[in-house]
């Protein structure tokens, strides 16, 4: 069976072609606003841009390539000193380059990413390439089209990934005292169980109440991106889902 890093650095290769795909944007498009609040497409295609350039070196440094000394801090300001156009261009290239080397890595390899108190497997750092890029390419893709979802084949490996080695961010994203009563919550893809904490499986038995729609709804929910018109049912209401998970 093809191994999670696998499956997640190829669902990143197809976030990757979808927003390649979208190319060129027009001054227009780039001005328009993204679904990250206050984000316009431009600035949402920045922020992924920028990310790849820091991940890429996090995984080159820990197989032992040189990397330059700018600092994070730095990289942003150069990405926030770009035109709209720049920006997105640039995106293109160093997603690209993100994808060439983390293809090249063996699964044992450890990162250390600078923030978290120890250096972390592989697959700690794709995962949350992938969370990152599924999110905020939606992001892009809902400012260009009103109907676009999160991609079907990120939705099933996130899944995956929150019931394990992403597990961790729901402790500091989710906020599980919006709820009153436990709730078991039937999701595409799996459940979400809220019960004084916040936990993603990927199968669920006697659910209390169901997130009705298509694979990416369960994405969405995670990352505080679920919309008022996203289909709940039993008992947990849209709104209170809403505040369990805020968004990051």
């Amino acid at each position: 069976m093809t191994s999670l890093v696998d499956r997640a650095l190829a669902a990143l290769r197809l976030e990757h072609d979808a927003l390649v795909a979208l190319q060129p944007l027009t001054d227009a498009q780039l001005a328009a606003p993204s679904g990250a609040s206050e984000w316009t497409v431009a600035a949402a295609l920045s922020h992924l841009g920028s990310g790849a350039e820091i991940g890429r070196r996090a995984i080159a440094a820990a197989a032992g390539e040189q990397v330059g000394a700018e600092s994070n801090e730095e990289i942003w300001a150069r990405w926030d000193g770009s035109s709209p156009a720049e920006q997105s261009a640039a995106f293109v290239e160093h997603d690209a380059a993100y994808l060439a080397t983390a293809a090249t890595q063996d699964a044992s390899l450890i990162v250390d990413l600078g923030f978290l108190p120890e250096p972390v497997p592989f697959v700690v750092p794709v995962a949350m390439r992938l969370n990152e890029v599924a999110n905020h390419s939606w992001d892009v893709r809902v400012g260009l089209d009103p109907s676009a979802e999160v991609l079907p084949s990120s939705a099933e490996v996130l899944v995956e990934l929150f019931e394990g080695p992403l597990a961790f961010l729901l402790g500091f994203a989710a906020k599980p005292d919006q709820v009153a009563a436990p709730v078991r919550l039937a999701v595409p893809g799996g459940g979400v169980v809220i019960d004084g904490g916040v936990s993603v499986v990927t199968s669920l038995t006697d659910a209390t109440a169901e997130l009705s729609g298509p694979a990416g709804v369960t994405v969405r929910l995670l990352s505080g991106r679920l919309q008022p018109g996203d289909e709940v049912s039993g008992n947990v209401t849209n709104d209170e889902l809403r505040r369990v998970f805020p968004g990051y």
